[in-house]
């Protein structure tokens, strides 16, 4: 039990009697670190906080001013000592009165020993009671360690880690996984309301530096220490506890030694999540080659299923999507929603259509581009992987996520237009455009005659053209654009062209202004 004011005052052999209570009563019952003994007029460099000074009051033999001694009194309040204890019937029958004065202005606790007692017996009073108390938290910690490390070795062993450090330290205990999402662990207690907020942020804030970090935050409510788990650059996850107090070394130590123990479980389970993402990419093969039934029989052997017809394929690049990847390893147990693996350094998910928008969820948090196929069966991957692949490489809409269908939606012009093509148009069309008002036109009568099918007579009585000048300016237009516009070929690139230019720009648009 650790010494204080309190309980050296109770015992008689020190002749202890208290002549200027503290302030505050709770400094009586403050645990002392140590008791110095000296007689300087500055004993302050040699003393550290809440330790008791005792004295002969040599610093006194020539009877001190006020002055003299309230600034004495003030070094030791400064230097935050608990109290100052001093010796009479050595130097000094009584305690100076200027020095009684000082020490009731500060309200600093001042002691007399008294009857000669030894200083030596008042410190190793206090040494053996700090000996008592490191020698008592010793044997907690190599008690709870052995305990801990008991809990390690039963089968649900991180989860009976984190209960015997929640039971150990009487505190909260909360494990996140390398998403920042809670890992559902039972416990006997729970992370208070109004922490849940911080918490979470701070763990965010611990794996968005992606190294190996220790911290402590203290809010209202008390203080949280913070640990990560894992190796640098792949973090497993972050340890939070929660205490009203902050940790002594103890519990500091114990702390520890649960990190090494859980992080040497989660580094020994690495071996075991690449062979997992092996079999992966090998049951993504077999699917695109059409083997689903043999997929789906080793899926089930492991506990696992496809996720339900119809699907889409998503394809998103793993430089980009690591972290998408670990949140899809946390995930795969939860349900048949999503088949994920990754194939050519790309990640490859195959998510039930109805879950799409989970997996879009995922794609905005994680802030990965992807492309997804239209809906298809399971036999029909290996087409759907390649849809996927190209609305991923489709410029963005805004959207973290392709669709494939959508951008056939907009028919083959559509896709050419995300793909470039209205550039390529203006670029060819720019060559009429430099003609001024003619080259307007002869766009203008372009629209009109593709616009009948190419036919002739049609298009000039709309153009209120003879058919021969409309022959003619076609030709002009031809040998501008370097495209045959007798054959097929030609017309078809020049339609193409003028639908892909887009309203604003068009020869109709041009010539109604």
């Amino acid at each position: 039990m650790a010494a204080t004011l309190r309980s050296l005052l109770g015992i008689p052999r020190f002749h202890l009697a208290m002549v200027v209570p503290p302030a505050d009563p709770v400094v009586l019952d403050q645990a002392l670190t140590w008791v110095h003994s000296s007689d300087l007029p500055d004993p302050t460099p040699w003393l550290e906080p809440n330790q008791l000074l005792l004295t002969d009051g040599g610093a006194f033999r020539d009877r001190a001013g006020r002055d003299e001694a309230a600034a004495y009194i003030g070094r030791l309040q400064a230097a935050s000592v608990v109290g100052l204890g001093f010796a009479t019937s050595v130097l000094h029958a009584e305690i100076p009165p200027e020095l009684v004065a000082a020490a009731t202005d500060a309200e600093f606790p001042l002691l007399e020993v008294a009857d000669r007692t030894p200083f030596m017996a008042i410190i190793r009073h206090v040494a053996d009671g700090i000996a008592a108390d490191q020698r008592e938290r010793l044997e907690w910690l190599i008690a709870a360690q052995r305990a801990i490390a008991r809990a390690a070795l039963r089968v649900d062993g991180l989860t009976a880690i984190l209960h015997e450090l929640e039971e150990r330290l009487d505190c909260w205990v909360a494990l996140f996984d390398a998403a920042g999402e809670r890992v559902p662990v039972p416990a006997e207690r729970r992370i208070p309301d109004q922490l849940a907020a911080p918490v979470a942020q701070a763990v965010g804030r611990s794996l968005r530096g992606r190294v190996r970090s220790a911290g402590r935050i203290s809010i209202i409510g008390g203080e949280v220490t913070l640990q990560t788990l894992g190796q640098r650059d792949r973090l497993r996850g972050v340890l939070a506890i929660g205490n009203a107090a902050p940790l002594d070394e103890a519990g500091i130590d114990l702390v520890t030694s649960v990190i090494a123990i859980a992080s040497v479980a989660l580094e020994q389970s690495a071996a075991l999540e690449e062979s997992r993402r092996n079999l992966r990419a090998g049951l993504l093969e077999l699917l695109l080659a059409g083997g689903v039934d043999v997929a789906r029989r080793s899926l089930q052997r492991l506990g696992s299923r496809l996720p339900a017809e119809p699907v889409r394929v998503v394809s998103a690049p793993l430089d980009g999507g690591r972290a998408l990847m670990e949140e899809l390893e946390l995930d795969a147990d939860r349900g048949p929603g999503h088949f994920f693996a990754v194939r050519d350094d790309r990640l490859v998910v195959v998510a039930s259509d109805e879950r799409l928008d989970e997996v879009r969820a995922l794609l905005d948090r994680h802030g990965v581009t992807a492309g997804a196929s239209a809906p298809a069966r399971l036999d029909e991957l290996s087409p759907a992987l390649e849809e996927a692949r190209r609305a991923a490489e489709l410029p963005a809409r805004g959207e973290r996520l392709q669709l494939f269908d959508r951008l056939v939606g907009d028919g083959m012009v559509g896709l050419l237009g995300r793909a470039g093509g209205r550039e390529a148009a203006r670029r060819l069309l720019d060559a009429a455009r430099a003609r001024g008002d003619e080259g307007h036109e002869l766009l203008r009568a372009a629209t009109v005659w593709l616009s009948h099918n190419g036919a002739w007579d049609p298009a000039a009585k709309e153009l209120g053209l003879h058919r021969h000048t409309l022959r003619a300016r076609m030709s002009l237009l031809g040998a501008l654009l370097g495209l045959d516009l007798e054959r097929f070929g030609g017309r078809a690139e020049l339609w193409t062209a003028l639908q892909l230019d887009g309203p604003g720009r068009s020869p109709r648009a041009t010539a109604s202004r």
